[in-house]
């Protein structure tokens, strides 16, 4: 898989000198069993480290210049054990460069009320110190996440655990870097873009690439090379011949293996974690790339068809927040439009990600129909259940804008055996008239990413992290 370099965030816990040493010690006591607890749970994705106490605007300082140049630290978790004045958090929360969580939470879940005392109020004024913090954090116009609860229970812990997804994607984003082969469909609108624009707004480095460039690393690959892949092919799928011989079959699929092969040596070598093709720019090819790409999806690269360079950076982004778990590239396709059985097929010529698989792929070979090459292979499967969120990045010249519509996966009842390509079928909420309408009239694009394993809240975190207009449909 395209894997990212291991993270952590950083736990920094807010007091001050004025209570004593010996309250200090108590706070940091504390602090180092939430840490412990927090990171035995099993929940977390990434571990806590807990920090030096936050006393000093120095010590505030430091850790925060410390955070933006250490690039395993992915973001920062605060929380005011005590009252932490919050003129002391200024310069250091205004440098910090990396996400942050206010957690507003306190040690103990219930006042004790048969022994509570000046000391335990003094110790324990987390209500107090968190409107210090967040007024501070408001008027810095900082773009944190608050999570409020009691640090033990589940819902709070899945909420941080969440927000720590988003955190490393949101660093990850920095570091995306798509490859197009060949330019992007011609007439098509809605995958243009500003690429300057979109370096400077999300960090995103998109290149150009002649198809010769990718031909060269596909007559370099070896039959050898070919034979050890289809042995995985063999383990994974499903070999269905059609009506095809398989000689026909197997030479149409060992072509595609060279591609996979090709495709992410290029990447690997130059640095690439997203990719795109385009049907009409296939020179030199004998296929459109089906099989290659959908795999290349699986081990968690970012694509997009016709040359829309941001849906791929955009699903390889999603795939690094989602852990590559359901989550990647669609298009819509079909709609379904009997009464109480509203919904949309999504679909696209070969490219359908398999993580959204749920039983177990095929490999078929099929005339494509357009871009006038060879029956290419793909795999075929029937999408999984479940809810989810489906994004749509597009450039209206003027800013970029995320549209997010809430959708409920199903696995179709129907066999389609005519149909050679993968099938997921889902309905939009709130119904499938407003949601459709809502998403039309907003310019969301055809191409989208769609994921069943992640939530709105991360996706809008996200666009308010690198300052993105966002829509929600749900």
């Amino acid at each position: 898989m395209s894997t990212i370099a291991a993270k952590q965030f950083w736990f920094v816990v807010g007091s001050q000198h004025l209570y004593g040493e010996e309250a200090l010690a108590e706070v940091k006591a504390h602090a180092q069993t939430m840490t412990d607890a927090l990171n035995n749970s099993g929940v977390l994705p990434y571990p806590l480290v807990l920090q030096e106490l936050a006393v000093t605007a120095d010590k505030i300082t430091n850790l925060m210049k410390e955070v933006n140049y250490r690039d395993e630290v992915a973001g920062v978790i605060t929380w005011m054990h005590t009252f932490s004045p919050a003129k002391m958090w200024i310069r250091g929360t205004k440098m910090l460069q990396k996400p942050l969580l206010h957690l507003a939470t306190q040690f103990n879940e219930s006042i004790p009320w048969a022994t509570i005392d000046m000391d335990f109020m003094n110790l324990n004024q987390a209500a107090h110190g968190d409107r210090e913090y967040g007024f501070i954090n408001a008027r810095l116009k900082k773009q944190n996440k608050v999570v409020v609860g009691y640090w033990g229970r589940p819902e709070v812990k899945q909420q941080i655990a969440d927000w720590m997804d988003v955190a490393v994607a949101y660093n990850e984003s920095f570091n995306i870097k798509v490859a197009r082969f060949g330019d992007n469909m011609r007439n098509v609108g809605v995958t243009e873009g500003d690429k300057v624009e979109a370096q400077i707004q999300f960090g995103w480095t998109v290149d150009y690439y002649g198809i010769g460039d990718l031909v060269q690393y596909v007559n370099a690959v070896t039959e050898q090379e070919i034979d050890d892949l289809l042995g995985q092919y063999a383990e994974l799928y499903e070999f269905d011949f059609g009506t095809n011989s398989k000689e026909a079959w197997e030479a149409s699929v060992r072509i595609q293996a060279s591609y996979e092969i090709a495709i992410k040596r290029f990447l690997d070598e130059k640095g690439y974690n997203a990719f795109t093709t385009n049907f009409e720019d296939l020179h030199g090819m004998k296929q459109l790339p089906g099989l290659a790409v959908q795999r290349l999806m699986a081990q968690g690269y970012g694509f997009a068809g016709e040359g829309d360079w941001k849906t791929a950076a955009l699903a390889r982004l999603l795939k690094v927040m989602s852990h590559n778990q359901t989550t990647g590239f669609m298009e819509d396709y079909t709609y379904e439009m009997a009464a109480g059985q509203e919904a949309i097929l999504q679909s696209h010529m070969l490219e359908v990600d398999p993580t959204f698989a749920s039983n177990k792929p095929k490999i078929i070979v099929s005339p494509l129909g357009i871009g006038g090459k060879e029956d290419p292979a793909r795999l075929v499967f029937d999408g999984k259940a479940g809810d989810g969120v489906v994004v749509s990045m597009v450039d209206f010249g003027t800013h970029y804008k995320l549209l997010i519509n809430e959708v409920s996966a199903f696995e179709p009842k129907e066999p389609a055996p005519k149909l050679p390509v993968a099938r997921v079928l889902w309905s939009v909420k709130p119904n499938f008239q407003d949601g459709v309408r809502a998403w039309i009239e907003n310019g969301g694009g055809h191409h989208t990413v769609a994921s069943l394993n992640l939530t709105t809240d991360q996706i809008v975190t996200y666009a308010k992290l690198v300052n993105l207009e966002y829509v929600v449909i749900k």
